[in-house]
């Protein structure tokens, strides 16, 4: 039992504290370095809770397991709509700005779509990865341009910072120069060795239990990679800040389809597994149009509302494990 789960969970800590380590040290650097405060919020702070997918799916791209690779976006961004939105409506009914969700959600909802179609028409090769990792690029830019502004309200890049500084106050302040440069490198070395052993994991779990590596890389590994997002949206929801909880999870959810499938098929092009093109992905626009949908109702993610979406998170579990 260990030789099989054993890599997983160790993978899951060392990228989970390494991506912090990382993050931390790299945002220490910045504000040293003299970087705006608003860049690094929406760039290296932002980027801070998908440090564990990206480095995963990179690493099981250049492994040769795909199946783990977008298993773990698609199913990374289902765990965030059905089990995170769920978890945090239930402590807190999660509130958003009506900018916010017409703005972001729209975002969402269109990353997903077009994730969607180069799945089910396009091979994932270099081109489709730097045109992703571009319009995220541009969506950063826009965001960076309206939070500059201060007057378009709080846009998703912008609580996906503030949850996670919420979950960490003080984080990447203070230190100098060369122990931030420290920081960062060991937290490299960390997520490094943690994306291997995570995928080795994955694989050799797929091959015990005579599955896919597709499912694993679709429940166990994206839950894995998706726990500082869980803990982030907790947080903010025993905060009260609902908007915050609801914009880490849009946030998350664009940062996952265009900047780690996009840095996938960048770095290790191939298609989209057909079980992940045919059923998943689809899944994953479709809860992700529920999702709008139930905030525009009233503005809110009632908890009735957030017991759906857990019911239909276990739902969704139940259907694809043989």
């Amino acid at each position: 039992m260990f030789e099989t789960w054993g890599p997983l969970l160790g993978g899951m800590i060392l990228l989970i504290a390494g991506g912090d380590l990382l993050v931390r040290g790299a945002v220490k650097l910045a504000t040293r370095l003299g970087v705006s405060p608003l860049v690094i919020g929406l760039t290296l702070v932002g980027f801070g809770t998908s440090t564990p997918e990206l480095v995963t799916s990179v690493q099981a791209g250049l492994s040769g397991a795909p199946g783990i690779a977008y298993g773990n976006v698609v199913g990374s961004n289902i765990a965030n709509v059905l089990l995170i939105g769920g978890v945090a409506a239930l402590l807190f009914p999660v509130a958003m700005s009506s900018t916010a969700l017409k703005r972001d959600g729209g975002v969402m909802i269109a990353t997903a779509l077009v994730f969607v179609l180069v799945a089910l028409f396009l091979p994932a090769g270099r081109l489709v990865g730097a045109v992703f990792v571009a319009a995220l690029a541009g969506y950063l830019w826009l965001a960076f341009r309206q939070e500059s502004a201060g007057n378009a309200g709080h846009g998703a890049a912008a609580d996906k910072q503030s949850a996670l500084e919420g979950a960490a106050p003080g984080f990447g302040r203070g230190g100098g120069g060369a122990g931030a440069l420290l920081i960062a490198l060991a937290g490299l070395a960390l997520v490094v060795f943690g994306g291997r052993f995570l995928v080795s994991g994955a694989v050799s779990l797929a091959e015990g239990l005579g599955i896919s590596e597709a499912v694993i890389g679709l429940t166990v590994v994206a839950v894995g990679t998706s726990l500082p997002e869980l803990v982030t949206s907790i947080i903010a929801g025993l905060k009260r800040q609902g908007e915050v909880a609801f914009g880490n999870i849009v946030g998350s959810n664009i940062y996952n389809v265009l900047g780690i499938s996009g840095a996938t098929a960048l770095i290790a092009p191939g298609p989209v597994p057909d079980q992940i093109a045919r059923f998943d992905a689809p899944l994953m626009l479709a809860v992700t149009m529920l999702l709008v949908a139930l905030a525009a109702t009233g503005l809110r993610i009632s908890r009735a509302e957030g017991a759906l979406l857990l019911a239909g998170y276990a739902g969704y579990v139940w259907w694809i494990w043989p």
